[in-house]
C-alpha cells in the first residue's frame, strides 16, 4: 500500500477539496492543499527509505486483477528511474502550491486541479501496466489544461488550445502503440520486454517505436514538435510554469525510456543512429532559439527544448553511463527549471514585464531584487554546467557516455552547452546589471533619474522555496552519489537489453 498511498493521497485531497462545505477562503484552500502534498512527500520520501538501490528490477509491486477483458491491472511498482521523478515530483507540486497567491477565481478547483496532476503524474511513474500508465498519463490533461486556460495569461486560450491538441495527438500516438502491442503479442504487462524480439518483426517494432517515439517527442518536446511549449509557459501562471517544466515534461522522457527502449531494444539500436542526430537538432535549435528572445519566460521555455534534448542523446547511446546521465538530466532541469521559472516570475510580480528591453539594474543591493538576483545567477550557472552544480554532472555523464558512440552528434550537442551560457548571461547581464530602470534610458539624465523604481520585497513564501531548490541544485553537483546510487544499476539494467544488438 505504501505506493497506492502516493496516489490515494493526491487523488482523495482533490476530492475533499471539491467536496468540503461552505465557502474556505482561498489561503485556507491553500493551507489544506500544503498540507496533502507534505503528506505525499512524506510517503515518497518513506518509499526511497524502503528501496534497495542494489537490486535490479521494480520493487514494493503491487498487483491486482481490475479488468481482465482489456489487460487493465492495478499493478505498480518502483525502479531507479522513476524513484528520482516520484520525488521530484513531491517535492515540485509542494513548490507550486506554497508560491501560489492571488487566487480569487475558483480557487477550490485550481488547488483542486494541482493535487489531481499530482496523483496523475505518480501513477504514471508506478504504472507497472501499460494500459494503466496511459490512463494516468492522460489523467493530467485536462487539469493542466484548465489551469493554463482559467488562471493563464491575456492570450490564455489560444495557448490552453493549442496545448490540448498537441497532447491529444501524443496521446492517440501512444495508445496506437500500446493497442498495437498488446494484439501483436496478446498482453500489456512491461514483462513482454524479453519476448519482443521473437514475437514480433522488425517492421513491425520500428513502426511501433515510431509512434512512441513521435507521441512522447511531443510531451518532452522535440524538435520540431515543440511548438505548443513557449506559448503554454508564457500564458501559464508561475506555479503551473513551475510544474509543467519541472515535472510534466519528464513524462515524455519517461516515456522514451520506459518504453521506447526497454520494449523494443532491437528496433531502438537499429534507430540509435537518427535518435542521436534528432537530439543533436534540438539542443542546438533550442539553445540558438533561446538567444533570439527578449521575453525571459520565452528564453527558459526554450532552454528546456535544448536541455530535453540530452536525454534523447544518452538514450541513444544507451550506455550506462549515458543512461545514467539521462536520469540526472531528468532531475537536474526538473530542479533548475523551476528555480528558473519561479525567479522570472518574482521579476515578472515585482516590475511589471519581463522585456530583456526594458528590465535592467535588479541586482541592485539598494532598489532592486539582490536576493533574486543572486539566485537567478547560481540557476543561470547551473543550467550552464558549472562544476559544483546539478547541470554539470549530468551533462558530463550524457557527453562522457554518448562520445564514443556518437561522437558527431555529441560535439553538437557540447555546442549547444556553450550557447545556453550565452543566452543566459546575456539575460543576467541585461536584466540584472545597469541602472535600475523599468524604461531604456533615453540619455537625458534628469529623465533618466525618473526611471529609477523602488521595488517591493519579495515575500518569504518566494524565497523560502528558491533557497531550498538552489540548495538541492548545489547538493547533487557536490554529493552526486545522493541520485547516483538510487539509479546506477537501474541504468546498467538498461543498457544490458541491447547489449550485442545491432
Amino acid at each position: 500500500m505504501l505506493l497506492s498511498s502516493l496516489l490515494l493521497i493526491p487523488f482523495l485531497g482533490c476530492l475533499a477539496l471539491l467536496a468540503c462545505p461552505g465557502s474556505p477562503t482561498p489561503g485556507r484552500l491553500r493551507q489544506i492543499t500544503i498540507v496533502i502534498l507534505v503528506a505525499q512527500l512524506v510517503m515518497s520520501l518513506l518509499t526511497a527509505a524502503q528501496f534497495d538501490p542494489t537490486a535490479a528490477g521494480l520493487q514494493l509491486q503491487e498487483h491486482h486483477r481490475w479488468v481482465p477483458g482489456i489487460g487493465l491491472d492495478y499493478a505498480l511498482g518502483v525502479d531507479g528511474l522513476s524513484l528520482p521523478l516520484v520525488l521530484i515530483n513531491g517535492a515540485l507540486t509542494l513548490v507550486s502550491a506554497v508560491i501560489t497567491r492571488d487566487i480569487s477565481k475558483r480557487p477550490r478547483l485550481y488547488f483542486a486541479m494541482l493535487l489531481l496532476i499530482s496523483g496523475a503524474v505518480n501513477g504514471a511513474f508506478l504504472a507497472d501496466n501499460l494500459l494503466l500508465f496511459f490512463l494516468f498519463y492522460e489523467l493530467e490533461l485536462i487539469p493542466l489544461w484548465l489551469l493554463i486556460s482559467v488562471w493563464g495569461g491575456v492570450n490564455r486560450a489560444y495557448a490552453a488550445t493549442k496545448f490540448l491538441i498537441f497532447t491529444a495527438i501524443s496521446g492517440m500516438l501512444i495508445l496506437g502503440a500500446f493497442l498495437g502491442l498488446s494484439l501483436l503479442t496478446g498482453t500489456v504487462d512491461f514483462s513482454l520486454t524479453p519476448v519482443l524480439s521473437e514475437r514480433l518483426a522488425m517492421g513491425s517494432q520500428l513502426w511501433l517505436l515510431g509512434a512512441i517515439l513521435i507521441g512522447f517527442g511531443i510531451k518532452i518536446p522535440l524538435v520540431p514538435l515543440h511548438n505548443w511549449l513557449p506559448d503554454a509557459h508564457t500564458q501559464a501562471s508561475t506555479p503551473v510554469s513551475v510544474l509543467l517544466a519541472g515535472v510534466l515534461l519528464k513524462l515524455g522522457t519517461y516515456g522514451l525510456l520506459r518504453f521506447g527502449l526497454q520494449l523494443f531494444p532491437e528496433a531502438w539500436a537499429r534507430l540509435a543512429p537518427a535518435l542521436a542526430i534528432w537530439a543533436a537538432v534540438s539542443v542546438l535549435y533550442g539553445s540558438l532559439a533561446a538567444i533570439a528572445q527578449t521575453d525571459m519566460k520565452r528564453m527558459v521555455a526554450y532552454s528546456s527544448v535544448g536541455h530535453m534534448g540530452y536525454v534523447l542523446l544518452a538514450a541513444a547511446a544507451d550506455s550506462p553511463v549515458s543512461l545514467l546521465g539521462a536520469v540526472f538530466q531528468m532531475v537536474s532541469h526538473g530542479l533548475i527549471s523551476a528555480l528558473l521559472f519561479l525567479l522570472v516570475g518574482i521579476v515578472y510580480r515585482k516590475t511589471g514585464t519581463r522585456d530583456l528591453e526594458v528590465l535592467r539594474g535588479l541586482l541592485n543591493p539598494e532598489r532592486g531584487l539582490p536576493l533574486t538576483g543572486s539566485l537567478m545567477i547560481v540557476a543561470v550557472m547551473a543550467s550552464a554546467g558549472l562544476p559544483g552544480m546539478a547541470g554539470f554532472i549530468s551533462e558530463f555523464l550524457v557527453f562522457r557516455g554518448s562520445i564514443t558512440a556518437f561522437p558527431l552528434a555529441t560535439l553538437l550537442s557540447m555546442v549547444g552547452s556553450g550557447l545556453t551560457a550565452v543566452y543566459f548571461l546575456l539575460l543576467v547581464n541585461r536584466a540584472f546589471f545597469g541602472r535600475l530602470a523599468i524604461t531604456p534610458p533615453s540619455g537625458d539624465p534628469a529623465a533618466d533619474a525618473r526611471l529609477d523604481v523602488q521595488l517591493i520585497s519579495v515575500a518569504p513564501r518566494e524565497t523560502i522555496p528558491a533557497l531550498a531548490l538552489a540548495a538541492s541544485i548545489v547538493f547533487i553537483g557536490l554529493v552526486p552519489s545522493s541520485l547516483g546510487n538510487l539509479s546506477e544499476v537501474a541504468s546498467t539494467a538498461m543498457a544490458n537489453l541491447t547489449a550485442g544488438v545491432g
